[in-house]
C-alpha cells in the first residue's frame, strides 16, 4: 500500500542550513555538508602535524589513530595525500562527543604550547645574551638569586671554548638548562627543539 510521505515544512530563515530530501525529511543542505567535511578534513590535518609527544595525549579512538599514525609515516605525495583524505573520512565516522573532545584537546595543546614556545625562546634569547656579554650574568644573578653564579660563569666560560674548538654542543645545552632550573621553569619537559641547528654549530 502506497503512502504519501508529509513534506516538513522549512524553519524560515533556515533554507541555506537545511532542504528535505526525496522522503520529504529536513537534512543538511549540501553547503552545510561540505563546510563540516572541510572542517572535520582540517582537524584531521592539525592532528597529523602534531609532535609525536602531544599526538599521545588526544582522545583519538584506535582506527582513527592508526590512519593518522599511517599518514605521518608515509613519504610518498600522492600516497600521503590519499591518507590524508582517508584520516578526514575516519574524521566523519566519529560521535560529536568525539570530535568535541579532540577539538578541545587540540585547542588545549595549542594554548599551553604557545606558552612553552615564548618560555623557550626567552631562554634562547638570554643564553645568547650571557655568552656575549659578562655584564648580562650581573644581570641575571641580579634578577634570579638563586642561581649558582659560579656555575653559570664555568658554563659560559666552557661554551665559549666549545664553539672556539667547534665541539659538540653539550655545554651549551647545560647552559640552557641552567637557565631554565634558574629561573624557575615551570615544565620541566620543556624540549630543545633546536638540537638539529645545535649540531650544525
Amino acid at each position: 500500500m502506497n503512502r504519501k510521505t508529509r513534506i516538513q515544512p522549512i524553519e524560515s530563515g533556515r533554507d541555506d542550513e537545511r532542504e528535505p530530501d526525496e522522503n520529504g525529511y529536513d537534512r543538511p543542505s549540501k553547503s552545510q555538508l561540505k563546510r563540516e567535511m572541510h572542517e572535520l578534513q582540517e582537524l584531521g590535518q592539525a592532528l597529523i602535524a602534531l609532535p609525536k609527544d602531544a599526538l599521545k595525549r588526544m582522545p583519538m579512538p584506535e582506527h582513527l589513530d592508526d590512519a593518522v599514525r599511517e599518514a605521518r609515516r608515509i613519504t610518498d605525495h600522492e600516497g600521503k595525500r590519499r591518507q590524508v583524505q582517508y584520516v578526514g573520512k575516519v574524521m566523519r565516522s566519529l560521535h560529536e562527543e568525539e570530535i568535541a573532545a579532540l577539538r578541545t584537546a587540540l585547542d588545549t595543546y595549542r594554548g599551553v604550547n604557545k606558552g612553552e614556545t615564548a618560555r623557550l625562546h626567552w631562554i634562547e634569547r638570554t643564553r645568547e645574551q650571557l655568552l656575549a656579554d659578562d655584564a648580562a650574568l650581573t644581570e641575571f644573578i641580579r634578577t634570579h638569586p638563586g642561581a649558582d653564579p659560579q656555575e653559570g660563569r664555568t658554563l659560559i666560560r666552557n661554551t665559549r671554548k666549545e664553539r672556539e674548538q667547534q665541539k659538540p654542543p653539550r655545554y651549551y645545552r647545560e647552559l640552557f638548562q641552567w637557565i631554565k632550573n634558574a629561573a624557575g621553569a615551570e615544565n620541566d619537559d620543556i624540549e630543545e627543539d633546536e638540537d638539529d641547528r645545535d649540531d650544525d654549530a
